[in-house]
């Protein structure tokens, strides 16, 4: 593709073309600096310019690679990192308006993983109030548009960076994931990713006060999203290097042993009592047919409830937050923000004192029914979203419009509870918009999800090359 302007390549293609010298480090982040300017004002999913510092870091690369070659794997990649976690000299705000002076001191492991490796960072993303919204808006920055309409949410948390990545800004882009916030906003803009398990890629933040709670610390994940399946791959090899500031993180290599035989899949389309849109259905199928022609063994066979579960852990969570943050959030978030708390708390209510000590205690139950499901059926194809992707403020209309996102959300919440990775691939274009499918997998095994999320994006295409298409 030699005309193909170098902020629309994938990031694999990129590499390749950085690490053999048949482009410079320089030239592609000027690129995705150049799209970024064009199509930002738009959009406004980078909401911190770190232009003149990636120029120069772009230009120090061009040294070393002509002294001794490539950094890493990621040299001269340019990338955008959600502005919810730290990257020293700059602030993390949280979409919260009063913490914008909070001044990182040091990066966060994604963030020195990601720059060891030779990533150039060209932007911060935009997150919503305390990253705890299905939408992104915030007092601060404002609205996260979807590059594909502007009705549309972008998704949260991590809206900023799925749209971003998606319009060309940078060819990978930094999110976390404690409840669906790197696949929600994947599912909303076409982008691929996978929420890792539970201790693959450290998390720390070094200008917290105090730790988080026990739940964040179990279901909170720091992960990549992409345009193609291969590009999350690529990035979340070395966002895994081992840091021992995150306790829960587990020194493992990326690609697990081979299995024998066809893999087998389970494969439900049970949507616990909701409807389902025909189009998510449609999408459902699509995946399960390319699985199937990719040689997988797929089944029809029902998980442990997910519904349950999900519910189960958001009112956990929820009492979680109650406990620790809920002063902060009345404090320091917006009105309609406080809001949008109390009708998240009488959707699920939470789990306080002893009810909720014995919620962590059957948390292990799930896990343990999960573990021996996998066991015999190593991939799981489930619904994300059971319609398309909502309106960019539903989650603020009332209870209704809170449920569509956290009621609906199950088969998203349940997986960050478990701790286990998930994948989401679109799978359909409906009506203007993309529409995603999950690959839940055991632990330690995003290779194997990503296989199967690449097979899947074979059958259904490269959703933003539909987007590109448009200008």
């Amino acid at each position: 593709m030699p005309d193909t302007p170098l902020w629309q390549l994938s990031a694999t293609e990129l590499s390749t073309r950085l690490q053999t010298g048949q482009v410079s480090a320089t030239d592609a982040v000027s690129s995705a600096i150049a799209r970024m300017n064009d199509r930002n004002p738009a959009i406004n999913a980078v909401v911190n310019d770190l232009s003149q510092q990636a120029m120069d870091d772009a230009r120090s690369l061009d040294h070393t690679f002509a002294a001794s070659g490539p950094v890493g794997p990621l040299h001269g990649i340019p990338i955008t990192i959600k502005e919810n976690i730290d990257q020293q000299g700059h602030p993390s705000p949280n979409g919260v308006p009063a913490f914008n002076n909070l001044i990182a001191p040091a990066d966060s492991p994604f963030v020195t993983n990601m720059r060891k490796a030779g990533a150039i960072v060209i932007g911060r993303t935009n997150t919503p109030e305390f990253s705890f919204r299905g939408t992104t808006t915030n007092p601060l920055h404002g609205r996260t548009y979807n590059p594909w309409n502007d009705w549309a949410s972008s998704g949260g948390s991590s809206g900023g960076a799925s749209s971003a990545v998606m319009s060309g800004m940078g060819a990978l882009a930094h999110g976390n994931d404690i409840g669906g916030s790197l696949r929600f906003p994947a599912t909303a803009t076409g982008a691929a990713t996978v929420k890792p398990g539970l201790g693959r890629t450290p998390a720390y933040n070094p200008s917290q006060q105090e730790e988080r709670g026990l739940l964040a610390q179990l279901m909170s994940v720091q992960g990549v999203i992409a345009r193609e399946v291969a590009d999350v791959r690529l990035g979340l090899k070395t966002a895994i290097a081992y840091d021992p500031l995150d306790p829960w993180m587990v020194p493992m290599p990326f690609d697990g042993p081979a299995t024998d035989g066809p893999i087998k899949v389970a494969f439900t389309r049970n949507s616990h009592g909701f409807d389902m849109h025909p189009a998510v259905d449609q999408a459902l199928t699509t995946a399960r047919d390319a699985l199937v022609d990719a040689g997988y063994d797929v089944v029809e066979a029902e998980p442990p409830n997910a519904r349950d579960i999900g519910l189960e852990g958001l009112k956990a969570l929820m009492g979680e937050t109650k406990a620790l943050l809920l002063g902060v959030m009345r404090q320091a978030g917006s009105p309609e923000f406080s809001t949008y708390m109390d009708t998240c708390m009488e959707i699920a209510p939470p789990y306080e004192g002893d009810d909720l000590l014995k919620a962590f205690a059957r948390r292990s139950g799930y896990v343990r029914d999960w573990q021996l499901f996998l066991a015999e059926y190593p991939l799981v194809l489930t619904p994300f979203l059971l319609q398309p992707i909502y309106g960019w403020n539903r989650d603020m209309e009332g209870r209704e419009g809170a449920e569509d996102i956290m009621l609906k959300g199950f088969y998203s919440f349940a997986m960050n509870y478990l701790g286990l990775p998930a994948g989401n691939v679109p799978a359909n274009y409906n009506d203007g918009l993309p529409i995603g499918v999950q690959v839940v997998g055991r632990r330690f095994r995003e290779d194997m999800i990503l296989d199967a999320c690449e097979a899947i994006e074979a059958r259904a295409g490269v959703m933003a090359n539909k987007l590109f298409e448009r200008g």
